[in-house]
């Protein structure tokens, strides 16, 4: 190689290495909570400006986010309750809640069996008769001995964990007036009752047998 190469290829590699220097990856920063000098209250950490909301936190619609409206829990629904969405919260209960609450709702889930706390039963009278807006703030806060189920299940999830605890509910005692008339063909032919069975023979008694 000729020596203006050679000059060349290690100007090239010294500025190379003087590029890579370690704080181009380590950064100056603030640790959380660490003091500043640099603002007058010596925080590091900043309000946020006034008004500021977090992306997707925005809820105004109490109704949907809290189960209330003031502190008057809702006794209808605040989403179209479809097919769908019981399937999703089947979906959803059979995950999270039928361990405590078995799938059937009677309360005696497999960590019961094992010697967990036993929820009251869904077939309760007072929980037949208690709000959505109800069952759904228990499922978003908590209650006894069950804790908050907020961070598994988002509120579209939590609503339909509702309405499918609502079918649960609904199918105990259920009779076919229940179902929409123009939606009973679907349930098929009714099975034909059980034909009779002949009832045994009574054994004589000793003294017909004696008499014969």
């Amino acid at each position: 190689m000729s020596r203006i190469s050679v000059v060349a290829a290690v100007i090239g590699l010294v500025g190379f290495l003087g590029s890579c220097r370690q704080d181009m990856h380590d950064q100056p920063r603030y640790r959380p909570l660490s003091a500043s000098r640099f603002f007058g209250d010596g925080r590091s950490a900043r309000d946020f400006p006034e008004g500021t909301v977090a992306r997707g936190q925005l809820r105004l619609d109490t109704a949907f986010y809290e189960g209330r409206v003031g502190t008057q829990e809702i006794s209808s629904f605040p989403i179209p309750i479809t097919a769908a969405v019981l399937d999703r919260g089947q979906d959803r209960y059979n995950i999270y809640c039928s361990p405590c609450h078995a799938y059937t709702g009677e309360g005696n889930g497999m960590i019961v069996q094992r010697g967990f706390t036993a929820p009251p039963s869904l077939h309760e009278a007072r929980l037949k008769s208690a709000t959505p807006g109800y069952i759904y703030d228990v499922i978003t806060n908590g209650f006894g001995a069950m804790y908050s189920y907020a961070s598994r299940l988002p509120p579209a999830d939590r609503w339909a964990v509702v309405a499918y605890v609502r079918a649960l509910q609904l199918s105990r005692g259920a009779t076919l007036a229940d179902v929409p008339e123009d939606r009973r063909p679907e349930l098929g032919p009714r099975p034909p009752a059980p034909a009779a069975q002949p009832q045994p023979a009574t054994p004589p008694s000793p003294v017909e047998r004696r008499a014969r």
